[in-house]
């Protein structure tokens, strides 16, 4: 996208977010009441990396956490749909880019009714974890995330039934694990909050990476689909060059093979790190389709659906 129209579309989701949230900032909830479960390693302080060091330059990436929080955009009251999405940026488990795949995100969903909620999981990597592997802390991270989110549902304006995950890139893997994997918890309870269900109500992965097994060209051994798995959309583009659309194919047909409602789109292009960015590739449009697989689900019934 050109530099000048990339200026003007961050200027209007900002605007957005201001409009959406007035003068009051978001609200900022811890994931772990005390110690991060599952933690080990020592990897510094939290920090934006400088632009120098960063993956790319369209983005604001946040490393080095260790104390998972979840921010909480709420949409105005007036066009509440009661529905609500757990964001998940991405960053491949070292960062995460977090206006891009983050607060830019729940902006969009606030626009239309439904509540944003970004996940602030654990990156990156602990010692140890190989690279080509999805890092294992996060999901713990996600599945608390999904039972604390709808232990406060009533507290937020959230109809319990109607909340799901999204993500991007890495996030995408995490937000689709999360959805396949909340019949066996990844951690043992700790208080009350984790005997509320930890199963998303629908799930979206966007250019979703580490699903398939390189060696094989398989559905990769640590994803496991249950047939209780909600359903799920797929977003892709065929020329990304990070992570390859046969990323979400692999994972749409095995879905399909266990019967599970899913819904795939890979656009011819678009490349990688798109977000919800409005440009002039067809790609830009898979938001508007979103919305279109949330009602006919039956999960976005009122308010703004465009």
């Amino acid at each position: 996208m050109h530099t000048g129209l990339c200026c003007l579309v961050l200027l209007f989701l900002f605007s957005m977010a201001v409009a959406a949230h007035g003068a009051e900032p978001p609200l900022i909830v811890p994931v772990w009441p005390d110690k991060t479960i599952g933690d080990f390693g020592t990897v510094g302080p939290e920090r934006v990396r400088d632009p120098s060091e960063a993956p790319t330059k369209d983005a604001k990436w946040i490393t080095n956490v260790t104390h998972p929080t979840l921010t909480v955009f709420l949409p105005d009251k007036s066009k509440n749909t009661g529905v609500a999405m757990v964001i998940c940026p991405g960053g491949g488990y070292w960062n995460l880019a977090w206006d891009l795949e983050g607060e830019e995100v729940a902006a969009w969903l606030n626009s239309v009714g439904i509540a944003g909620i970004v996940l602030k999981y654990r990156v990156p990597r602990r010692p140890g974890q190989p690279e080509d592997l999805p890092a294992p802390g996060p999901l713990l991270d996600a599945q608390r995330t999904m039972s604390l989110v709808r232990s406060r549902a009533k507290d937020w304006g959230i109809d319990p039934a109607k909340i799901g995950i999204v993500g991007f890139s890495a996030g995408g893997h995490l937000a689709v694990s999360t959805a396949t994997s909340f019949e066996t918890r990844a951690y043992d309870a700790i208080d009350a909050v984790d005997t509320v269900s930890c199963r998303p109500d629908f799930a979206i992965g966007v250019y979703s990476g580490y699903f398939v097994e390189k060696s094989t060209g398989r559905l990769a051994p640590w994803i496991h689909i249950y047939r209780k798995t909600p359903p799920v959309l797929l977003i892709h583009a065929a020329d990304d060059p990070v992570s390859e659309a046969e990323n979400s194919i692999v994972m749409y047909q095995s879905l399909l093979r266990v019967g599970i409602s899913a819904e795939l789109h890979v656009y011819a292009k678009g490349g990688h790190g798109f977000g919800v960015r409005k440009s002039d590739q067809p790609c830009s449009q898979w938001t508007g389709r979103c919305l279109e697989w949330l009602k006919n689900l039956g999960i976005l019934t009122t308010g703004r659906h465009s």
